[in-house]
């Protein structure tokens, strides 16, 4: 099983060409004004092009409405729409009927009986996201750089789409990869120098321990 790689919270030229020689399969831009990576729309749009026909362009929102999201689909395109807030089974259908995009759905994680969340959001969200519970006075609902129990997601059905999200970073991503056993995985603040700024040398740290993981997982 190939795993997919989505990096997100990209800002600059040199962190997405960073990721894309890397081997991303998504690159992510994040739309909320409190986060350190936050990007306008026109931005991304500038951003995103060099991924055309090498990843799929995430537009990551939170609780956006629909003239947030009309702004950020008409400027930079995306392939997906990654709904990281309270969205409701309901608006996650009717940003699906709207754009005629792919969704992906986060969910924040600290304990099993957490997952039991997704279960009115099957057959609507085209894919889930497991991200740990942000620490206490956190704002940000992502990028937090902290983990959950991986091995919680070792039970989940294996025909469930989902992206690992949370914590990652090259020191423990092989764990991740061998605890989950995931189809997809995302990273953020852990190929970070400072928030919000990527590390062309630690996303291809990043990127070495993903090749290492995975062919020990082939074996």
């Amino acid at each position: 099983m190939a795993l997919d790689i989505k990096i997100c919270g990209l800002k600059t030229p040199e962190a997405v060409a960073a990721v894309l020689a890397g081997g991303a399969s998504h690159i992510g831009f994040v739309f909320f004004a409190k986060s350190p990576r936050h990007v306008t729309p026109q931005q991304a749009a500038q951003l995103r092009q060099a991924a055309t026909g090498r990843a799929e362009a995430v537009a990551v929102t939170v609780n956006a409405d629909d003239a947030t999201l009309d702004e950020i689909v008409a400027a930079m395109a995306p392939d997906m729409l990654q709904l990281h807030g309270r969205e409701t089974p309901e608006r996650v259908t009717a940003v699906k009927q709207r754009y005629g995009l792919p969704v992906i759905k986060a969910f924040a994680v600290r304990e099993a009986a957490d997952l039991a969340a997704i279960e009115p959001y099957r057959g609507l969200a085209d894919r889930f996201l497991f991200d740990a519970k942000p620490p206490a006075g956190s704002e940000l609902p992502g990028g937090n750089g902290v983990s959950f129990d991986w091995r919680l997601l070792a039970g989940l059905d294996a025909e469930l789409d989902y992206m690992l999200s949370g914590g990652l970073n090259a020191a423990n991503v092989g764990d991740a990869i061998r605890l989950a056993n995931p189809p997809a995985i995302d990273i953020s603040s852990g190929v970070e120098s400072a928030p919000g700024v990527k590390d062309v040398a630690l996303i291809e740290n990043f990127f070495r321990a993903v090749r290492a993981a995975t062919d020990t997982r082939a074996a």
